[in-house]
């Protein structure tokens, strides 16, 4: 295989014309192309007057010795899956969200057929649910934006990029390809499907793991185990179930089972996690900041990823999403939790992204285990009673919040978050060292994006759920101290995003096929 890198593309171009532009330019004849493909496609807006693509391509030649110019790439192939599993038993896969899914979706391809629990409704049912809380202030506990078919993920901006350097994030890209997301995520420098593509995802997945033998039970809350001669006994309010392989892809905020699992000692650990706000600016301006005014390629709605750090703490943004709106995202009842979403237009006036600062283990006196939880309940219940005790959000001004002073006016970046907001002051419920961080902060990235510290930025509170603040321990094997347990994704500390989560539900499900 050889690589043609930093194609450089000054217009607005079809991928093939793309491609033909980049093999005439480097005098490659098509009759000597066995398969060519764009791998990645990236925006260069260093230079604001000279904003451009950059594509790289992978070219096939029938005898590579005639392009010897070209650059030699070696595609690494992914290390086959060894079956030693012959137990009888199907493994139960608990959490129908990324991490879930791609272990099921590792099994069924290899032959086993997994049963997968789940505590919220399918991705149609789910809809309904979100739709009320955000329209009504109606929130069922069991079904909402963190919990149901996808996981917290859903309604989100179905961001795939992510840090962890893996053999199977192509893997996992094909996926979503294959049922149906669009084909360009395969080579975006920064993927993202959204969340009116994922629901559709969602169903072809759960559809193809049917077909093949694979079992869902939704509205199924795991509520304990028992294990005896390597059996797991487990119970839920949907009945029993029998295996002796339980993957526990809980999600970050499955706060009931954590107790749970600690009730029966399963080891877990403090997480260093972080809390903080969504801020939100008009795109417009975020668009003019990063691709400047020259340009008249058609670039989609900008992005930005930005940190600050001072003598104790860090200030970064997660999760930032262009054209978007803040939701509504809490799974218990009196508490406001925040979280982004876009759809894959990314059309809306608003961007927002989440502004976050670090929070250690060593906050916290003693040493429980689910310290973090607690103090992340805490948090939520104190933004519920500013908010009005009614489900509004409470909701600030960035120069209001950095004078702490109440706002008493929205300027001209108006809150998205429904089902409503209350004017407030969010100095009054974060701890010391989160707010004067996030005001050092965003008055920093001011710095980097012109306006960001506009004064009538508004910061909705809070944002608890980026990660988990726990660890269920495991071994090389993957499994907990409960052997026959594998905890699995974000909710047991192993992942944090949609691509990382299905990163780790493959491992995990090649480490179950591979046991003896």
């Amino acid at each position: 295989m050889k690589r043609i890198d930093n194609v450089k593309i000054f217009k607005d171009l079809t991928e093939e014309q793309v491609i033909d532009y980049a093999l005439e330019k480097n005098k490659i004849n098509k009759k000597d192309i066995i398969e060519v493909n764009i791998v990645k496609k990236s925006i260069d807006a260093r230079d604001k007057k000279n904003v451009h693509y950059t594509y790289s391509i992978n070219v096939l030649l029938k005898d590579e010795n005639k392009y010897k110019w070209l650059k030699d790439i070696t595609i690494k192939e992914e290390e086959p899956i060894i079956k030693r599993r012959t137990s009888n038993y199907n493994p139960i896969i608990v959490g129908a969200g990324p991490a879930g899914l791609f272990c099921a979706l590792t099994l069924i391809d290899n032959g086993y057929k997994p049963i997968i629990i789940e505590q919220g409704s399918c991705v149609e049912d789910r809809q309904k649910y979100v739709e009320e809380y955000r329209t009504k202030g109606k929130l069922n506990e069991l079904c909402n934006v963190q919990f149901g078919e996808g996981g917290a993920g859903t309604f989100s901006d179905g961001k795939l990029t992510t840090g962890v350097n893996s053999e199977y994030i192509n893997k996992v890209l094909n996926y979503f390809y294959k049922f149906g997301a669009p084909k360009e995520i395969l080579y975006l420098s920064k993927p993202h499907i959204g969340t009116d593509n994922l629901i559709k995802i969602l169903k072809n997945i759960r559809e193809y793991i049917e077909s093949k033998g694979g079992k869902y039970y939704f509205d199924t809350k795991l509520t304990d185990f028992t294990k005896e001669n390597n059996v797991f006994t487990v119970l839920t309010n949907n009945g029993t179930f029998i295996t002796d392989t339980l993957v526990l892809a809980i999600g970050h905020s499955a706060r009931d089972t954590f107790k749970m699992l600690q009730d029966k000692n399963v080891e877990m650990n403090r997480k260093n996690f972080s809390v903080g706000v969504r801020i939100e600016h008009k795109q417009k301006m975020i668009n003019e900041s990063q691709y400047g005014t020259f340009t008249k390629l058609n670039l989609p709605p900008a992005e930005y990823k930005l940190a600050y750090h001072n003598n104790e703490r860090s200030c970064y943004t997660f999760c930032m999403c262009p054209g978007g709106e803040v939701m509504a995202s809490s799974s218990e009842l009196e508490s406001i939790v925040t979280n982004g979403m876009s759809r894959f237009k990314r059309d809306l006036e608003n961007a927002n992204a989440a502004v976050l600062v670090n929070v250690m283990t060593t906050d916290f006196e003693g040493n429980d285990p689910l310290a973090g939880m607690y103090f992340q309940e805490e948090l939520e219940h104190k933004a519920y009673i500013l908010g009005g005790s009614n489900y509004n959000a409470p909701v600030q001004r960035f120069e209001d919040f950095k004078n702490n002073v109440p706002s008493t006016h929205i300027g001209e970046i108006k809150p998205t978050y429904l089902p409503g907001y209350t004017l407030a002051n969010l100095n009054e419920i974060l701890p010391e060292y989160v707010r004067e961080t996030l005001k050092e902060g965003i008055t920093y990235f001011g710095t980097k994006i012109k306006g960001y510290d506009n004064p009538d930025a508004i910061l909705t509170g809070v944002e608890t759920r980026s990660s988990s603040p726990v660890t269920i321990v495991r071994n090389e094997e993957l499994e907990s101290s409960i052997s026959g347990i594998y905890p699995c994704g974000e909710g047991p500390g192993y992942a944090g995003g949609i691509t990382s989560a299905a990163i780790d539900g493959i491992k995990v499900a090649k480490k179950i096929i591979e046991k003896k």
